[in-house]
């Protein structure tokens, strides 16, 4: 039997895919991820050798790599076929080295998509590896390991053990714990509004008080909304002084890139970031399809700042519009496409293989969260090679004696992209047609309602807004992102409440000592810079040795500094005002891994420990002798249960509210709806108004 040639992938599901497309001269195998890294065990790199690293093979990839050299010796010539970034090409690197293959032997073969046509074309242009890559990709490997096998030992010493340090990491805690200081110190401030209905012949309309002889009011109190107020005489009408109508063109947003698919996924389907890379990757890889197909990699790459796309896909989608559509929608203006600074620019936007390959077409085949992310990232492509939307848009100026008030319509007059995808605030937009109003007509005033409000702090981080943070700063990568804020919530630092981020007291610990001692960690700016020079050397412009040492020179002596000046930190134990049932002895509250819990004051003597419960003031509906208490199940979700369990059973994951139905006299629970919250009996025959 003939040598086949050996193509060497990272994971088993795209190794399936490649092998059926490149035929029965070729066996594709799996690293199964990397082969190679530094030591657990110790730092692993030779500060005083111009930071040589000490890379080992990982535990436990034996057989792996047995594998994979037992296969090479057999084959005729071996491809490297990993992942077209730099990651990939590290681990195409490191099992070149395994396999003592020539670095500079045309081995190195990468696509965009996993497709027939387009895998099958890489392996005609098989090239080098790309050493630059490689070593930007040693550099952030390198410092990632100097900077937290330096910082994390001294916050175990004087901390508590467990604890870790990052270069991202602490950047990603710092805006968290930023935010929270702003929304701290945040002073309310008062403002009113006034809206007033009108009446035009039979129609009512809405607006809104502007203000006095064309110039706008600052109403700061009621003093001033009465002020004007007063000078409305409401048994006579007003007039229509001014009537602006005009066209007002959207356009769709570009396709998505990492960052901005995270968090379109993260505010549309509620997916946090780690799941939508997961999705992205399976279909990145490949799905089994039906009618002959077999497996096919839905999507390109999913790791990419870009938003370019290829003219190959920008005709297919123009092809498909026109026959799905019409004509009107397809755009056939060159689309200027605007990367965000610093982007690398390697690969297109996130984008379908195949534009033909409808997300209803494939349904059938996809789990219920794959389709939902590949409908989000075929939508939102077709959209961006489609026409603007038009909307007629109307300002109308209603006036007496010198107050006025403003009537702002809008109606959507052709939909273009709109027809196939919304962003997450188009979503929420709805027409408001006004009445057909002229320049010199009369109206009557029905009523007004003052409004008192204040103004509100800035918003907590959610996963998405933490994101976009992030990519603003310049902070970290693609693929960076969601390890990152996985990091802070393993280490307790942070933790979600509802979908937005708060700040752990251990959380404010580790960044008050990562401040004070390693300034550079945490300065932005910094991080940002360090993140250019690594694109630079991956173009060939900085050597990865001086940009290391630029960075660790000055964070060592910090490092002696921190090591001989950090006290010691006590994270004090509460008295939680109760005892431990199993000895009598005081229980305190204690700060854990996952948060604080009640502790036996005599521990290790006595090691009994016990959940931190709320209660919420209902008494269970099951037993009528317990209190409802809420409580967080393995995967930190709340849920309701009986404080007498586990002699009552009672659980639910909505909030209990102390009343029974008034049809069928079950219990009543409060639940989350689009809006707000809603009263509703369980058995689905009963509904209270949503509270706001």
């Amino acid at each position: 039997m003939p040598a086949k040639n050996l193509v060497i992938v990272e994971s088993p599901a795209k190794a399936k895919t490649i092998e059926k497309y490149l035929g029965r001269n070729y066996h594709v195998i799996a690293s199964i991820g990397h082969v190679r890294d530094l030591p657990k065990s110790q730092m692993g790199v030779d500060v005083e050798n111009n930071y040589e690293p000490k890379y080992i093979s990982i535990r436990g990839k034996g057989p792996v790599i047995k594998d994979l050299k037992k296969e090479a010796k057999k084959a005729k010539k071996v491809f490297l076929a990993a992942d077209p970034d730099r990651e990939g090409e590290a681990i195409a690197w490191h099992v070149s080295h395994l396999l003592d293959l020539d670095p500079k032997g045309k081995n190195r073969v990468v696509f965009n998509e996993i497709t027939k046509d387009t895998v099958k074309q890489a392996f005609k242009e098989p090239r080098d590896i790309n050493m630059d890559l490689v070593d930007a990709q040693q550099a952030r490997r390198i410092l990632d390991r100097l900077v937290g096998y330096s910082i994390s030992p001294i916050l175990w010493q004087k901390v508590k053990k467990g604890l870790s340090a990052g270069r991202v990491q602490s950047i990603a805690l710092k805006l968290v714990i930023d935010r929270e200081k702003e929304i701290k110190k945040f002073t309310p401030e008062e403002y009113w509004t006034v809206d007033a209905q009108f009446t035009h012949g039979k129609s009512k309309f809405e607006a809104k008080l502007y203000g006095e002889k064309g110039k706008k009011s600052s109403l700061d109190n009621n003093d001033a909304v009465q002020k004007i107020l007063k000078k409305i005489d409401k048994k006579k009408n007003f007039e229509i002084s001014d009537v602006q109508k005009k066209e007002r063109r959207r356009s769709a947003a570009d396709p998505f890139t990492t960052s901005s698919l995270q968090q379109e996924a993260n505010r549309k389907l509620n997916f946090k970031t780690r799941k939508t890379m997961m999705l992205a990757q399976q279909l990145y890889e490949g799905i089994k399809l039906g009618k002959g197909e077999g497996t096919v990699g839905l999507i390109t790459y999913m790791r990419t700042d870009s938003k370019r796309i290829s003219s190959v896909a920008k005709a297919d989608a123009a092809s498909f519009i026109v026959d799905e559509y019409g004509e009107k929608y397809s755009s056939h203006k060159v689309r200027k496409v605007k990367n965000q600074e610093g982007a690398q620019d390697a690969h297109e936007a996130i984008r379908p293989s195949s534009v033909f390959r409808t997300p209803e077409s494939v349904e059938e085949y996809l789990s219920k969260d794959q389709f939902r992310l590949y409908n989000l990232i075929w939508s939102r492509f077709v959209a961006s090679q489609m026409t603007p939307a038009v909307l007629d848009t109307v300002t109308a100026t209603i006036e007496q004696n010198g107050v006025q008030f403003r009537a702002n319509g809008s109606q959507l007059k052709f939909d273009g992209y709109q027809r196939v995808y919304k962003s997450t605030n188009e979503d929420k937009e709805k027409n408001k047609k006004l009445p057909n109003l002229k320049t010199g007509d009369l109206v009557s005033l029905n009523k007004t309602n003052p409004e008192q409000h204040f103004t509100q702090p800035p918003a907590r981080y959610s996963e998405a807004s933490l994101v976009k943070a992030l990519e603003e700063n310049g902070v970290g990568r693609p693929s960076t992102y969601a390890p990152t804020i996985d990091t802070i919530q393993r280490r307790y630092y942070v933790k979600l409440n509802g979908k937005s981020f708060e700040p752990t007291e251990l959380g404010e610990i580790v960044d008050s000592l990562i401040e004070e001692y390693f300034p550079d960690i945490v300065n932005i700016e910094f991080t940002a810079k360090l993140e250019d020079q690594l694109d630079e050397i991956e173009i060939g412009d900085e050597n990865w040795v001086k940009v290391v040492d630029e960075y660790y020179k000055p964070f060592e002596k910090e490092l002696n500094v921190a090591e001989k000046e950090i006290e010691k930190v006590q994270i004090k134990d509460e008295p939680a005002g109760i005892d431990c049932e199993v000895c009598g002895a005081p229980m305190v509250i204690k700060m854990g891994r996952y948060g604080k819990f009640y502790a036996c004051s005599r521990f290790p003597d006595c090691r009994n420990t016990l959940a931190i419960t709320k209660e919420i003031g209902v008494i269970c509906p099951k037993c009528h002798e317990g209190q409802v208490i809420e409580r967080k199940s393995k995967r930190n979700r709340i849920f309701y249960g009986c404080s007498r369990y586990p002699d009552c059973d009672f659980v639910d994951w909505n909030k209990p509210v102390g009343r029974d139905c008034p049809k069928d006299g079950h219990y009543l629970v409060e639940k989350k709806v689009k809006g707000g919250r809603q009263v509703v009996c369980p058995n689905g025959d009963y509904e209270e108004t949503v509270q706001k």
